[in-house]
C-alpha cells in the first residue's frame, strides 16, 4: 500500500479542535483494529468492512495528522514511533466511548435504568419517598437521581437537560416545558405558641397585616406566592428574615421572630400553631415538568405515567 500525494489540505497544528475531532473520529477504530492485527484484510475480515474502506481510511488518517502510522512490509505493517504514541491515546479514547455507551444504555434500560428526578425541599420529607416506594413496587430495580432546590433552578437544570422530571410549584407555563398540574396544597399561616393568635383556629389573611413575616428568598415559588396572597389581602408583608428550606422558617417562627405562611409540616413543631387561612384562598399547585420535545427512556417514560396517574392523589392526606 503506497501514499498517494494528496491535494487536501492537512490539519494545522493550531487547527480548531472540533474540527480535528470530527475528521478523526470515523477513522480511529479503522486504525485501532488495523494495529492490533498488523494485517488490513484480517483486521477488515474482524470488523466486517471492505479491505479498500479500511486502506483508504488509514491513507486519509496519515495525511491528516501528517505521519506516518504504519511501516507498510509486503502485506503486513508494523507501528512507527508515532503509530504506538498515537494507538495508546486511541484505545483510552476508544474505551472511553464505549464505557459512555455503556452507561447510557444502562441508563435507558426499561428493568435497571435512571430517572433523574428533581423536587421541591418541602416534598422531600414525606411526599417523595412515598412516591418512590410506591412506583419501585412494581419497577423494584430503576434507579433515581434525585435533585432537591427550588423551583426555578430546578427548571434550569432541566432546560439543561440535567434532569428528566420534576415537581415543582408553581405550575410552569413555557413554550419550552410541558407541565401538568397534579395536586393542590393548602398553606397554613404559622405563628407561635405563645402570640395573640395562637388561640385561634382560622384567620384571614388580613388580619396579619400588621405581623413581621418570615419567607423564602426571591426566586422561590412560595415566596411569589406568599407576596400575592399578602397583596391580594390588602398588605405588603414586613419582612424580616429570609430563608431556603421551609422548616428553617418554621423554626423562626417557633423562635418568635415572625409568622409565616407554609404548607403542612411532614411532622407536628412544637412551639408553633398553625392557622387556616379563609381569605384569600390560600393553596400552591404543584405539578410536573418536562422538557418539550425530549424523547423519555422506557425507565423515565414509566416514571412519568406514574405521576400523572397520581393526579389529585399526590400528596399524604
Amino acid at each position: 500500500m503506497e501514499h498517494q500525494q494528496s491535494s487536501r489540505p492537512r490539519l494545522s497544528p493550531s487547527g480548531d479542535t472540533e474540527d480535528i475531532v470530527a475528521l478523526l473520529a470515523p477513522r480511529l477504530a479503522h486504525f485501532a483494529g488495523v494495529a492490533r492485527t498488523e494485517h488490513v484484510t484480517r483486521a477488515a475480515q474482524e470488523m466486517n468492512v471492505p479491505q479498500s474502506t479500511l486502506s483508504r481510511a488509514l491513507v486519509r488518517l496519515e495525511q491528516d495528522l501528517g505521519v506516518d502510522l504504519f511501516v507498510r512490509r509486503g502485506r503486513t505493517l508494523a507501528l512507527t514511533v508515532a503509530g504506538r504514541t498515537f494507538l495508546g491515546s486511541v484505545e483510552r479514547a476508544l474505551a472511553e466511548v464505549e464505557r459512555a455507551a455503556d452507561e447510557v444504555r444502562a441508563d435507558a434500560d426499561p428493568a435497571t435504568g435512571k430517572v433523574a428526578f428533581g423536587f421541591l425541599h418541602t416534598m422531600g420529607a414525606e411526599t417523595v419517598p412515598g412516591l418512590l416506594h410506591a412506583f419501585r413496587a412494581d419497577h423494584p430495580r430503576v434507579r433515581f437521581s434525585l435533585v432537591q432546590n427550588y423551583g426555578e433552578a430546578m427548571l434550569e437544570r432541566l432546560r439543561a437537560g440535567e434532569l428528566d422530571l420534576c415537581l415543582t410549584s408553581p405550575v410552569p407555563d413555557a413554550p419550552d416545558l410541558v407541565a401538568r398540574r397534579l395536586d393542590e396544597q393548602k398553606l397554613r399561616l404559622v405563628v407561635p405558641a405563645d402570640h395573640s393568635l395562637a388561640g385561634r383556629r382560622r384567620i384571614r389573611l388580613a388580619e396579619a397585616a400588621d405581623e413581621i413575616f418570615v419567607t423564602l428568598e426571591p426566586g422561590y415559588g412560595l415566596r411569589r406566592i406568599t407576596d400575592a396572597l399578602c397583596k391580594e389581602a390588602g398588605f405588603r408583608p414586613k419582612v424580616a428574615f429570609e430563608g431556603e428550606e421551609a422548616e428553617t422558617l418554621r423554626g423562626l417562627v417557633a423562635a418568635g421572630l415572625g409568622v409565616a405562611l407554609l404548607p403542612p409540616p411532614a411532622v407536628p413543631r412544637p412551639g408553633v400553631v398553625e392557622l387556616t387561612v379563609t381569605a384569600p384562598r390560600a393553596a400552591r399547585e404543584i405539578g410536573v415538568a418536562w422538557l418539550a420535545g425530549r424523547t423519555d427512556t422506557p425507565p423515565v417514560a414509566a416514571f412519568k405515567r406514574f405521576l400523572l396517574s397520581r393526579r389529585g392523589s399526590l400528596l399524604p392526606s
